[in-house]
């Protein structure tokens, strides 16, 4: 295959969406957050997906961000976290979630090949900003292109034409990575090659296509271009 445009999903691929969580729960006076806080992401990360997925197909389209207090606020109620100051603390820690160790370099040697670099994401065009600064991502992206320009989350195949319209290549020209494999999925469906990030060991999805490349994290990627 010939590559020009590596595309990378956001969250839970480029930035640790367990982050948040597991800082606040490492801060004084949060004992009872440490008792739950992997229950807490996981609940959080989940409701985020359902609810980007259930307005997709209602057509009832808001940005991630109100879906991302949305899904903190079901998680916390399910965990039994009744507490203003750590939700607010919570979705403060949101913005500034922690890229996972093997990016930067990973993207570093994308860039010295002369590829393009991008993020596609669910996320508002605010919170990939606050991320990409954060991280100092922002020399090893070539541009970070939210879905709230089409107003309809993934898998939806007019997110996945704005590569194209926005780098000016092909299908095939792109290789498109994420930790979801439902996404992945989507991508590999929607006529690019793909790579599921697969950091939990998952079964693959039982859906209409299925990923490429499956890897546990994102260190090999120069290596299958």
């Amino acid at each position: 295959m010939t590559i020009t445009t590596c595309i990378f999903d956001a969250y839970g691929t480029l930035f640790d969406v367990n982050s948040a969580a597991r800082r606040a729960a490492e801060e004084p006076g949060q004992d009872k957050l440490a008792a739950v806080w992997p229950q807490l992401a996981r609940d959080w990360r989940q409701k985020q997906l359902e609810y980007s997925w259930l307005r997709a197909i209602a057509d009832r389209h808001c940005d991630f961000w109100q879906i991302t207090q949305d899904g903190l606020d079901w998680a916390m109620e399910a965990a039994g976290l009744e507490d203003d100051a750590l939700r607010k603390r919570l979705l403060a820690l949101y913005w500034e979630l922690e890229a996972y160790p093997e990016v930067p370099q990973m993207l570093r040697t994308l860039k010295d090949r002369g590829l393009q670099t991008a993020i596609l994401s669910n996320g508002a065009p605010d919170m990939l900003r606050a991320a990409i600064t954060l991280a100092g991502l922002t020399d090893l992206l070539d541009d970070a292109l939210s879905v709230e320009d089409v107003g309809v989350f993934k898998p939806h195949a007019q997110v996945y034409d704005m590569v194209g319209k926005r780098f000016g290549c092909r299908r095939d020209d792109v290789l498109f990575v994420s930790s979801n494999g439902w996404d992945a999925a989507g991508a590999a469906g929607y006529g690019f090659h793909t790579v599921w990030a697969n950091r939990n060991g998952a079964p693959v999805d039982r859906l209409y296509a299925r990923p490429a490349h499956i890897l546990p994290d994102l260190t090999t990627i120069p290596e299958i271009i």
